[in-house]
C-alpha cells in the first residue's frame, strides 16, 4: 500500500511565519481515496492545504505530496508539483476577460503544453467530464455559480492531477447546487483514481455524502476513527 500513497505527513509541523499552526501532524492519503477536512474558522485547514501545495514552507517533520518532498521544495520545483496537483479554492478565479475556453488555454500554456492538436482534444476531454460542452465560448459572467464551479473542477483536471486539494469549494453554492458539484466531484475522481482532499464548513454534505473525515483541532490532526464526539 506504500506505494499508493499520495500524501505522506510525519510529525510535521506547519507554521504561518513563526506562528505554530498544527503539530505533530501524522497523515497518509492513498491514490483514488476522498477525505474532507474540517474544523473551525482558525484552526488550520488552510494552513495545512497551503503546505501540501507549497505556499507554506515545512519547516518541521517529514512530507511528502504526489512524490515531491515538501522539505525540499523551491521556486524551480513548485510549479512542478502543482502540475501534479488540482487546487479548487471556493472563489472561482476565472480569467473575466476571456472565454471558458481561454480560460483552459491560459492554464495549459502555463504548464507547459505545446501541440495545439493535444490542447484542444484536453479541453474538450474536460467539459465533456463536467458536462459543459457547450459552454466553451461563454464569458465567466454569463455563467451561474454552479457551472462556473464545474469550470473550476475542469480546469483542475486538465493536467491529471495525482489528488485534488478543495479549500471550502462549495462555500459560495446553495445547497443543492453544492451537492451537485459534490456528486460530479466524487465520480470525477473514482473515474480517474485521483485522490480528494475536501476541506468544508458544511456539515450538511458530511452527513450526505459520508467519507473519511480529518479534523483539525486544538492544534492537532484527528482522523475519525480517533476523534470522539
Amino acid at each position: 500500500m506504500e506505494e499508493n500513497l499520495i500524501v505522506t505527513l510525519k510529525e510535521a509541523s506547519v507554521f504561518q511565519q513563526k506562528t505554530l499552526i498544527l503539530d505533530k501532524v501524522n497523515l497518509k492519503i492513498h491514490k483514488g481515496e476522498f477525505a474532507y477536512l474540517i474544523g473551525k474558522t482558525g484552526s488550520g485547514k488552510s494552513s495545512l492545504l497551503k503546505t501540501l501545495y507549497g505556499a507554506l514552507p515545512l519547516q518541521k517533520g517529514k512530507g511528502n505530496i504526489a512524490g515531491f518532498d515538501l522539505k525540499t521544495l523551491n521556486r524551480k520545483t513548485i510549479p512542478l508539483l502543482r502540475r501534479k496537483l488540482g487546487i479548487v479554492f471556493q472563489d472561482f478565479n476565472l480569467l473575466t476577460d476571456r472565454n471558458i475556453q481561454d480560460n483552459l488555454h491560459f492554464v495549459l500554456d502555463a504548464t507547459g503544453w505545446k501541440d495545439k492538436m493535444a490542447k484542444k482534444n484536453k479541453i474538450k476531454e474536460v467539459l465533456e467530464k463536467v458536462n459543459l460542452s457547450d459552454k466553451s465560448l461563454k464569458m465567466p459572467y454569463e455563467l451561474s455559480g454552479g457551472e462556473q464551479q464545474r469550470i473550476i473542477f475542469a480546469r483542475a483536471l486538465l493536467n491529471n492531477p495525482a489528488i485534488i486539494i478543495a479549500d471550502e469549494p462549495t462555500g459560495n453554492l446553495d445547497p443543492d447546487t453544492s451537492d451537485d458539484i459534490l456528486i460530479l466531484l466524487k465520480q470525477l475522481a473514482e473515474a480517474q483514481n485521483t485522490a480528494v482532499l475536501f476541506a468544508t464548513h458544511d456539515y450538511r454534505i458530511l452527513e450526505n455524502f459520508p467519507a473519511r473525515i480529518i479534523r483539525c483541532q486544538n492544534g492537532r490532526i484527528l482522523d475519525e476513527e480517533n476523534f470522539l464526539v
